[in-house]
């Protein structure tokens, strides 16, 4: 289903539901141990660069919320998905340009990397020309480095005031990807601080390495997919 610049990988069924299972089980007791609620943490099993096939079994066992990185991959697969299985929440992950904003809007429920004005400035225009609401994430670069996308610690309040006051946009939470380097905790609690000084509901924060450590600091999403779906192909 995936065009040629998108290998795809393809998951055994049993492969993906012990993953999904296995997953599930240390949300649980990650939650606990912090005395909260499982449920108030919602899994984002992240299909980015595998086919639609092994997507399917994590679909049937009633799983519907899925990320992805990339807008075209996304265009590729998931509309004949979502007429088998309607009612999926489909979360962008990854960066988004601007000239992508349009296409993204279109088929994206949640959208994780709102980081610069010119985007927020693009999502507005067509939120307004589509009537479509998804919720937005603005992405922080919680470790300021110059090679990952986020708004830097310093521009996260001017972001946050110009997406409200310029362009009208609802932001919903804040998303980060800690240093490879680092204890994430740190980030994770940094990010969560930020959330709390704007009182923003959803904290996007932790992956496949790291998200029981993310669920301790207060996540409400959290992104998995190779705990899932196993290694993906690498991509030209």
């Amino acid at each position: 289903m995936a065009d040629a610049t998108f290998p795809s990988a393809h998951p055994s069924a049993a492969a993906v539901l012990g993953g999904l299972d296995t997953v599930r089980s240390k949300i649980r007791q990650a939650a606990e141990d912090a005395e909260r609620d499982p449920t108030s943490v919602r899994l984002v099993a992240v299909s980015k660069l595998i086919a639609a096939e092994g997507i399917v079994p994590a679909l049937e066992a009633g799983h519907r919320v899925f990320g992805e990185n990339y807008v075209q991959e996304s265009k590729a697969k998931w509309p004949a998905l979502r007429e088998r299985f309607p009612d999926v929440e489909l979360h962008l992950v990854g960066p988004l340009q601007s000239n992508k904003a349009r296409e993204a809007v279109e088929l994206f429920d949640v959208i994780h990397g709102l980081d610069r004005l010119s985007l927020a400035a693009a999502l507005a225009k067509e939120i307004e020309r589509s009537g479509r609401q998804p919720k937005l994430l603005v992405q922080v670069n919680t470790g300021d480095e110059p090679q990952k996308g986020g708004v830097s610690l310093s521009q996260v309040d001017v972001l946050l005031a110009a997406c409200r006051d310029t362009h009208g946009l609802a932001i919903q939470g804040l998303m980060c990807i800690p240093p490879a380097d680092a204890p994430p905790s740190a980030h994770f609690a940094l990010l969560a601080r930020i959330a709390e000084r704007h009182n923003l509901p959803i904290l996007s924060m932790g992956m496949s390495a790291d998200y029981p450590a993310a669920i301790q600091m207060g996540a409400t999403h959290i992104r998995v997919g190779t705990a899932i779906f196993g290694e993906r192909p690498r991509r030209d």
